[in-house]
């Protein structure tokens, strides 16, 4: 699709709304959108409905392949096209045992753009995929393997801090942020993690950021297939309320897990606790005690976000889930954004001239 450049965004700051332009510009080439905004690829959440509305809002949805099959994939990739004509991703968890057909799925469906998440992508992958006319992204952890990463043929980067849902880093966005941007200049980098408001967004393109992605913010999404009773727990929580998986015992990692604290957080540190004593008495091998605490949150994001259990679901949810305050169409969620940046960036222009 071509890209084209948009109208003013606002007639009250049109100074802001052309400073905006130039600062996304670049993230909006490659990403062929209106808006230099990806929506987080969330498990069960990005799914073809929310995916397509995104998009056709003008921002770049990303399907979440999760642990998806190949035909199941290409089926759902058919079904977000047949929604919308606009662009849009697919996000591909490279330790996927079957990461070689999900990539073949892609190509055939002739998707734009394929986002490698959960670890750093072999340089074969990203060679198959580059051949076959795919754009190709994946989460920069630090500055110091961007070259790396960039020799094996990444088109941009996607860095996202603690602040985000679901499985998280140790590092904050703003110092990612700070790190990062300077750094990496040859390809687009886009920032994520805790991010609900435009002003934010701004702020990271005035630091050298192509775009953002946001995925907490698009859950209440009128168009988001997620249960009732999911969006509810969005709307009332704040962020103090998204906390991530604690360990308790070295022995035994845990990876952490940004979500609305319930009873299964509760009850997740008790099973840890439970499985350590019969460790500890010599009841259970330490392999099988480590696959206790790991499979505890087996099904347990399906059961919030389709079935609506709330309470031994799992919430997965970044720290911007204060900001989500009501159910809003995805196009006035985006215009909303895009309506803060442009305003944010007008007003730091007239403090500029007085």
């Amino acid at each position: 699709m071509a890209w084209t450049a948009p109208e003013p965004l606002t007639a009250a700051a049109p100074r802001g709304a052309e400073r905006l332009d130039r600062l996304w510009r670049r993230g909006r080439a490659f990403l062929g959108t209106r808006y230099a905004i990806m929506g987080g690829a969330m498990t069960w959440v990005s799914e073809r409905t929310l995916v397509a509305a995104i998009s056709e809002g003008g921002g770049f949805g990303v399907l979440a392949c999760g642990a998806m099959k190949p035909d199941r994939l290409a089926e759902e990739i058919r079904a977000t096209a047949a929604r919308t004509a606009k662009p849009f991703g697919v996000n591909l968890i490279v330790m996927h045992p079957e990461l070689d057909g999900l990539v073949e799925a892609c190509l055939s469906e002739k998707v734009s753009h394929v986002v490698l998440a959960g670890g750093l992508p072999s340089s074969a992958i990203v060679k198959k995929l580059k051949d076959g006319g795919a754009k190709v992204m994946t989460f920069l952890p630090a500055a110091v393997v961007a070259k790396k990463l960039m020799r094996s043929g990444i088109d941009a980067f996607i860095t996202e801090g603690a602040e985000a849902g679901g499985h998280i880093g140790a590092v904050s966005t703003s110092v990612l942020a700070q790190e990062i941007l300077p750094e990496v200049r040859d390809v687009p980098v886009f920032v994520a993690g805790g991010i609900g408001r435009g002003e934010a967004i701004a702020s990271y393109l005035e630091m050298g950021a192509a775009g953002c992605q946001l995925g907490t913010r698009f859950v209440c999404a009128a168009e988001s297939i997620a249960h009732p009773n999911f969006k509810r727990a969005f709307i009332r929580a704040s962020a103090r309320d998204a906390m991530p998986s604690i360990q308790l015992d070295p022995r035994f990692p845990v990876i952490p897990v940004r979500a609305i604290v319930n009873k299964a957080t509760e009850r997740f540190l008790e099973t840890q606790r439970e499985v350590l004593e019969r460790f500890d008495r010599g009841e259970i091998a330490k392999d099988k005690a480590q696959l206790e605490i790991e499979h505890f949150w087996a099904g347990a994001l399906r059961r919030a976000v389709i079935d609506g259990d709330v309470d031994t679901g799992s919430l997965m949810a970044g720290q911007s889930v204060g900001m989500v305050t009501r159910e809003q169409p995805i196009a006035e969620i985006l215009e909303e954004l895009v309506g803060q940046a442009t305003l944010a960036l007008a007003g730091r222009d007239q403090i500029g001239e007085a």
